[in-house]
């Protein structure tokens, strides 16, 4: 068995994968992905629940994403999660994506269904959710939030799910300010418009003082060396600080909120929950969260 396979073993899969037991009927597709963390949570999962597949990962080129997904059915699978940067062109691709992608404005989940055809879905706002009531004990509808990285990919999806869950106040902040407007818009038809707001560099500081949660969606933060996407003297004790990032090190934000006093959690949780809902889209039924928690962290779950 391969870490990594690639489009041209997916055409001959049944020849590419033929030693392989339990069978490979799910992956992860990106670019580049063999780094992803996702075999590690989902086949101590699937060994758990007694379910004959295995978990892989599929290093899937920017131009290969529609025949991947074509190809999904003939080869056997039950889905795939998607990363960076395919979600987008899985959104396109499959035969059936629902609102949740829609407005996540990407897919993180396919699922091949028994006529052959595609759904696809996203559970990052959902695992976003999960992973702040695990580490915080609060609701997003209790909160008011501030969202670094707004402009795109984790960061709507992110702000998404704050507005869907009805959150005290949203605050979508991004670098380059002119990608808000028309995100501000999609939300406003759903949430009460009055109670979105735009943040640039300069408005950081007002927008840091009326927020109760900040998260970091932003790429700042994977070098350990790389400054904090908010600057340390804008966060307070009561602030919760929640960065999408999970590496190795303490990220710069999180290392700024530990200064500050405030509760601060990376972003392993969200991939846990993430993967859990992908699990549960799959399988319709619960997944096994501690031990893919277990998976994730490299330990024998105990069972």
């Amino acid at each position: 068995m391969k870490s990594v396979y690639t489009l041209a073993d997916l055409r001959d899969w049944a020849n590419a994968t033929r030693d392989c037991v339990p069978p490979l009927r799910l992956a992860v597709i990106g670019d580049p992905v063999a780094h992803s963390k996702s075999p590690q949570m989902h086949n101590p999962a699937l060994a758990a629940a007694g379910i004959d597949a295995a978990y892989t990962r599929l290093h899937i080129l920017p131009g290969e994403v529609e025949e991947c997904i074509r190809l999904l059915p003939g080869a056997g699978f039950i889905g795939i999660n998607c990363t960076i940067p395919h979600k987008g062109s899985v959104l396109a691709a499959v035969n059936q994506p629902d609102e949740t992608a829609r407005r996540a404005g990407g897919v993180n989940t396919v699922i091949v269904q028994p006529d052959g055809t595609t759904a696809g879905t996203s559970t990052d706002g959902g695992g976003f959710s999960r992973a702040v009531r695990e580490s915080f004990g609060v609701g997003l509808a209790e909160l008011r939030v501030l969202v670094l990285g707004a402009g795109g990919g984790a960061g709507r999806a992110v702000a998404m799910q704050c507005a869907a869950e009805n959150c005290v106040s949203l605050t979508l902040a991004n670098r380059t300010v002119e990608k808000l407007p028309s995100l501000a818009s999609e939300i406003g038809s759903f949430y009460p418009a009055d109670r979105v707001s735009l943040a640039g560099d300069d408005s950081l500081a007002a927008a840091a003082l009326g927020a109760d949660l900040v998260v970091n969606c932003t790429a700042v933060g994977m070098k350990a060396d790389d400054p904090s996407p908010l600057p340390a003297s804008m966060i307070a004790a009561r602030h919760l600080v929640y960065d999408t990032i999970y590496v190795g090190h303490r990220t710069p934000l999180l290392r700024a909120a530990d200064e500050a006093g405030s509760r601060g959690a990376n972003g392993l949780a969200m991939l846990l929950h993430q993967g859990a809902l992908s699990f549960e889209r799959w399988f319709s039924r619960p997944a096994p969260l501690e031990v893919m928690r277990a998976g994730l962290l490299g330990q024998s779950p105990s069972l």
